[in-house]
């Protein structure tokens, strides 16, 4: 099931990403102002599109977190950037969170080696308190967050602390992204 909820996924983020390619190779954005000017052709549904994407990078992890932030940034400014990036983000982080809960040790085998599972498995071990830790690594640029939400699925950690985790700890580096990524023009 997790394979083919991968398989899936990754389909249609390859397939949004090749539209993307295949529309600056064709110059239908070749600068700041194209590209906004393009995601505003979707109208009231693109910041939509990104907060979804946002959603699916996280449950998906095909693609580093900070493209999306990018993107956003870029195409709706700081702001507006910020809220679709933190809103899908957040939701994805969530579902991650679940669906480990839900399909356990398989689900994040399927969706990441296992040389990674085993060397943050060894890592949490020793930590005393994984909740801080994982405060800290949300707040941290180029962390391996979207395995994080997975991997505290499988913890005893309670649902509502988690999520309260992620609303505190998540705008932070989406912010700072979108504010650094919000100055291209």
């Amino acid at each position: 099931m997790a394979k083919k909820i991968k398989l899936w996924t990754t389909a249609a983020l390859v397939t949004i990403m090749l539209i993307l390619l295949k529309q600056f190779f064709n110059q239908k954005f070749d600068s700041v102002e194209s590209f906004q000017n393009y995601m505003k052709g979707f109208g009231m549904a693109a910041p939509l599109i990104l907060t979804v994407f946002q959603a699916v990078q996280v449950i998906v992890p095909v693609l580093p977190g900070y493209l999306g932030c990018a993107a956003g940034a870029v195409a709706f400014g700081s702001t507006t950037g910020f809220l679709c990036n933190y809103i899908g983000i957040s939701i994805g982080s969530i579902i991650s969170y679940f669906l480990a809960k839900r399909y356990g040790i398989d689900i994040i085998l399927a969706m990441f080696p296992q040389k990674q599972y085993n060397k943050w498995s060894r890592r949490i071990e020793k930590s005393r308190s994984y909740g801080y830790f994982l405060f800290i690594a949300t707040l941290l640029p180029l962390f391996p967050d979207d395995f994080l939400c997975y991997f505290s699925g499988l913890m005893k950690m309670d649902s509502k602390k988690f999520i309260w985790i992620i609303i505190l700890g998540k705008p932070w580096c989406i912010l700072a992204y979108s504010m650094a990524f919000g100055l291209i023009k």
